[in-house]
């Protein structure tokens, strides 16, 4: 099989390569599949290029999604040879190999049955970004963020994988919709998705006041840092910010204030850990909330080699929407 691997020496230099592997090279694992699809996330493009943080042992294979078909499965396991299954998080790609390979070996209960209504290689286009987008949208809604008639949705990192989805989920939910982005060039292509109003991300991006203007009924976002600490000050009484991304920062210089005097909620969104009935249940409504045209269209394809291009530039904020990466290519 063939697989992209990413090796580190004694001095701290990252290699990447694309390199045959056999499946006696695979982790543990009681099911075997034979991946169609990964795709470039922004945790990917940290991992491919050796910034620290992702991957824990080198050498290892990245890929924190992939979707395909089960080869063979252990008797003990629920899954059967000719499943469809799709993987995000759980550690592969970080500790574990992960889906930017042709096979990869994993366990049972980290899969998640594919959607009749989704191809393979639409799931890998949602991937992980797009997971995450609904597990944010499905925190707004909990709380009851989505059911307020002030305020607009605001997405920040509009223009990235998980803002991208989004805007395209909430708007086609019928909520009014803001979005934050440092590329101002790309607002016809954030109007596309559904975005009814665009700020520069520079309205948000340095410190402000503990609490400012009530602007937002709820919001995803991907940032953090000051962006994140804003965001919060300008929440509406009662809403919710899904916080899912540090593309700014990992710091949050906020103070208390939104939360005991407007009764702003922050929602801590984890894909790599979410438990089963809850991957379940975004990928249903993935499925059936997600324009699938609309993911056509701000989806790119690229083969296993492209790969490592691909990552430089998500880094660097290069890359809008989605990249799907064939591994059989």
């Amino acid at each position: 099989m063939r697989a992209l691997k990413v090796e580190k020496n004694d001095d701290g230099i990252t290699t990447r390569l694309i390199t045959d592997l056999g499946d006696d090279d695979l982790m543990a694992g009681d099911v075997t599949i034979d991946v169609e699809y990964s795709s470039i996330n922004f945790k990917d493009g940290l991992a491919i290029t050796g910034r620290p943080g992702v991957i824990r042992d080198y050498p290892l294979i990245p890929g924190i999604d992939l979707v395909g078909t089960v080869a063979e499965a252990d008797a003990s396991s629920p899954w059967a040879a000719g499943d469809r299954v799709l993987l995000n998080g759980w550690g592969i790609g970080e500790s574990h190999h992960g889906g930017l390979a042709e096979r990869a070996r994993v366990k049972s209960d980290w899969l998640v049955r594919v959607p009749e209504s989704l191809s393979s290689h639409r799931v890998a286009a949602i991937g992980t970004a797009g997971f995450t987008a609904m597990l944010a949208v499905l925190a707004l809604e909990r709380a009851g963020a989505l059911d307020h008639s002030d305020g607009s949705v605001l997405v920040t990192g509009a223009a990235g994988g998980v803002g991208s989805i989004a805007i395209a989920l909430l708007s086609r939910l019928g909520h009014h919709v803001t979005a934050s982005t440092g590329r101002v060039q790309e607002a016809d292509y954030l109007h596309s998705l559904g975005a009814d109003d665009i700020i520069d991300r520079a309205e948000l991006g340095e410190p402000g006041k503990p609490l400012q203007a009530q602007r937002w009924a709820g919001a995803v976002d991907s940032v953090g840092g000051p962006t994140l600490a804003n965001v919060l000050a300008q929440t509406c009484y009662g809403g919710t910010v899904s916080a899912c991304g540090l593309a700014q920062s990992a710091d949050l210089p906020a103070t208390v204030m939104p939360f005991i005097l407007r009764g702003v909620t922050l929602a801590g969104i984890n894909s790599v850990m979410a438990p089963l009935p809850l991957r379940e249940q975004a990928w249903q409504r993935l499925a059936s909330d997600l324009d699938l045209e609309l993911l056509d269209s701000l989806t790119e394809t690229v083969s296993l080699a492209d790969a490592p291009g691909v990552a430089e530039r998500i880094l660097s904020g290069g890359v809008r929407g989605r990249t799907v990466v064939d591994v059989r290519n």
